[in-house]
């Protein structure tokens, strides 16, 4: 009874759990895809479609290390028998595009420590800091103009009928397509990679921040105007410190947005930055390599968040919702 009470707490209708118990789940939900992957990686009958060739036998076109799906194998292992000749020996194996934990985290560490293959190449971290140039100018460039329109189109109505119905027909515009059109614009380098970023988070960006400034409880704004604010102290010193907490936490939402546009971003015009060794590790088939990058990708941006939501909780103490996360 105690223990179904105990199993019954864990499901509180939106009830918080208690620190440890955070703790816990935050922990669990990393664990279990890793648990998963070591099952499908290590445990032979689970999955293992291939099979990786330790003795050649007298198969002609074998060779140690090859790797061969279970069939072919079945199917030489049977015409040896039936020929009376020596039989090949492999043991089951998962195809070379999904590698094994241990293999991922050894790249994670040759990756860095690895010169390039070619002799103007890029290291790994010379590639990674292009791409998080791109994304930082993209991010910077779509708020600039995103963030001020947004909080006009949520707080004045001849913004908000003037603007969103056309920003409301073009996010639904895939970023990617205007690819051609910004290298024939901007060049093959980096501009067309920003603009591609700019043009995937903008109009999402000026969609949310102007419905999170019509959130702004409206007796505060009546409050400063009964007082006699004038529009412009209003939106000074009514609605953006009053929307500011909720402001912050959609940038982290629109820069993780910003994040996944990266990859095709880099691949228009002259391929650049991370997406540029994912693609060459591909090529030679290094998908422990490619794995590598992109949890290096995953790191990366949630390292970043985690960094920027503790920076939230210290600017925006007294809000509640800032300090749940």
């Amino acid at each position: 009874m105690r223990f179904s009470s105990n199993v019954s707490s864990w499901f509180n209708v939106r009830q918080e759990l208690s620190p440890e118990r955070r703790k816990i789940v935050g922990w669990a939900s990393f664990l279990l895809p890793i648990l998963l992957w070591c099952v499908v990686s290590y445990v032979p009958f689970i999955w293992h479609p291939m099979v990786v060739v330790q003795q050649a036998g007298d198969v002609d076109y074998f060779q140690t290390d090859m790797l061969v799906t279970r069939e072919v194998f079945d199917e030489e292992v049977a015409n040896m028998q039936n020929d009376g000749k020596k039989l090949p020996e492999g043991k089951a194996a998962n195809p070379i595009y999904l590698p094994a934990p241990h293999e991922v985290a050894k790249a994670f560490y040759t990756a860095f420590t690895t010169e390039p293959a070619q002799k103007e190449g890029l290291w790994l971290h010379q590639s990674l800091w292009q791409s998080i140039q791109v994304i930082f100018w993209g991010f910077f460039i779509s708020s600039l103009i995103g963030v001020p329109l947004g909080i006009l189109c949520g707080t004045y109505s001849v913004f908000s009928r003037l603007f969103e119905p056309f920003i409301e027909f073009f996010r639904y515009l895939p970023a990617p397509a205007f690819g051609a059109l910004m290298v024939a614009i901007l060049g093959i380098y980096d501009g067309p990679k920003i603009a591609i970023i700019v043009i995937g988070t903008f109009f999402q960006q000026v969609l949310i921040i102007s419905n999170t400034t019509r959130k702004l409880d409206y007796s505060l704004l009546e409050a400063a105007m009964t007082l006699g604010t004038n529009k412009f102290k209003l939106l000074w010193h009514v609605v953006i410190p009053g929307i500011l907490p909720d402001l912050y936490r959609d940038l982290r939402i629109l820069l993780g947005w910003a994040w996944t546009y990266l990859i095709v971003a880099e691949l228009i015009g002259t391929s650049s930055g991370i997406t540029l060794f994912i693609t060459q590790q591909a090529r030679y088939q290094h998908f422990e390599n490619v794995y590598a990058a992109i949890f290096i990708i995953g790191f990366i941006g949630l390292g970043s968040d985690l960094m920027l939501a503790w920076l939230g909780k210290r600017l925006f103490a007294w809000n509640k919702a800032v300090n749940k996360e």
